[in-house]
């Protein structure tokens, strides 16, 4: 056989779908049978935070690295039956999280995003009084949107009110990223230590001192959170 033909050969066998085992095909029966849904966990815990005064006063890279860990600490932990990766967006299958301090979605856009036609959002009552309540009162006026919008130029705004672009803040949060090799590779600990090693290399007489500090208690603050959560999840399990 040449070495063409068995190339060819093993491509074709990689490429062969292989038969679900039972743990599998129930897990994908759960998320496929589940009702997409908005969680209101994550809005109703940041919005707890910041309304604590815990993060008064305090650099903004700290504050939501506080936030994050405030999360990690009071969070649901959800574990599904037989499967390997744990941990999921909101408090069961196909739950999605709200980010209201970037957008604080209305309850016209709940509405919408409830009895939209493609790709619905089921909100519950119990989430849409929470929102009407708590969420939309205490981050009107202060979610990272409506600075950024207060800022721009008029122009801008008549573009976009005009539907020449949109932006991603009114639908997710930005930044979708799981850590890299790193975090796996590496470890949090070793990872806590070479923030600790880069805190003592900074020069006090560098202009930039202050902030490059707060970026890096920012991140020893978020590894701990890691931590935190990951030994909640081992308790659990």
């Amino acid at each position: 056989m040449s070495e063409v033909r068995v190339e060819r050969e093993m491509v074709k066998r990689r490429s062969a779908v292989r038969p679900m085992n039972s743990r599998i095909a129930k897990l994908r029966e759960e998320s496929v049978g589940a009702e997409v849904k908005i969680s209101s966990e994550r809005a109703r815990l940041v919005t707890e935070f910041y309304k604590s005064g815990m993060p008064d006063g305090k650099s903004e890279p700290v504050r939501r690295a506080m936030a994050f860990k405030y999360l990690m600490e009071h969070v649901s932990l959800p574990v599904e039956e037989g499967q390997l990766i744990v941990g999921l967006r909101g408090t069961g299958p196909q739950e999605v999280p709200t980010y209201p301090e970037i957008c604080t979605h209305d309850l016209e856009d709940l509405k919408v995003l409830d009895t939209r036609e493609n790709m619905p959002y089921k909100v519950d009552e119990e989430t849409r009084k929470i929102y009407e309540k708590e969420i939309i009162p205490f981050w009107k006026g202060k979610t990272t949107r409506e600075i950024i919008f207060e800022s721009l130029p008029e122009e801008w705004i008549d573009a976009y009110e005009a539907g020449i672009w949109t932006e991603f803040m009114e639908q997710r949060a930005p930044g979708h990223s799981a850590g890299g090799e790193k975090i796996f590779a590496t470890g949090v600990l070793d990872i806590k230590e070479d923030i600790k090693r880069q805190m003592e290399m900074l020069n006090p007489a560098d202009p930039a001192y202050y902030d490059k500090m707060e970026e890096l208690k920012a991140m020893d603050i978020a590894a701990d959170a890691i931590l935190i959560y990951a030994k909640k999840v081992c308790r659990k399990t």
